[in-house]
C-alpha cells in the first residue's frame, strides 16, 4: 500500500468520524444523559473538531502498521510522527476548549516528542568525513 493511500484513507476516516457527532446533534432527543463536552458546553462543530483529531491521532498507528507489515519488521514511518504531531495539536487545541487539564497536558507533552522526532528526521545528515 502505498503512502498517498494511507493519507487518503485517514483523511477519510476522519472526516467520517467528524460528521458523527453532527448526525447525532440534529437526531432527536432519546432521553439519554449529555456527554461530558456537551455538559462542558461544546457545539457539534467542536465535538467534531475533537473526532478528528482523535482520528488522525488513531490513524498513525494504522500507518506503522501497515508499514510494519510490508517491511515484516517494526518500523516506524514518517508519517506516523506527522499523523502523531497534526492529531496531537488538534487534540490539544480540543482539550484545552473543553477545559480538561489532564488531556491538555497529556497532548502537550507528546507534542514535543513527535516535534523533536520530525526535526531530527527532516535535519540535513552530515557525513563523517564532512567539515
Amino acid at each position: 500500500m502505498k503512502p498517498l493511500y494511507v493519507v487518503i484513507f485517514v483523511a477519510g476516516l476522519a472526516a467520517g468520524l467528524a460528521l458523527i457527532p453532527i448526525i447525532a446533534h440534529t437526531a432527536p432527543a432519546t432521553g439519554i444523559q449529555q456527554t461530558d463536552a456537551q455538559k462542558a458546553g461544546l457545539s457539534a462543530r467542536w465535538i467534531a473538531f475533537g473526532f478528528l483529531g482523535q482520528a488522525l491521532f488513531t490513524g498513525r498507528m494504522l500507518a506503522q502498521w501497515i508499514s510494519t507489515e510490508r517491511k515484516r519488521q517494526s518500523v516506524v514511518p514518517v508519517v506516523f510522527w506527522w499523523l502523531s504531531l497534526f492529531g496531537g495539536v488538534i487534540l490539544a487545541i480540543y482539550f484545552l476548549r473543553r477545559g480538561d487539564p489532564v488531556g491538555t497536558i497529556g497532548q502537550i507533552a507528546g507534542l514535543v516528542v513527535y516535534a523533536r522526532n520530525l526535526v531530527l528526521i527532516l535535519r540535513p545528515r552530515t557525513g563523517a568525513g564532512s567539515s
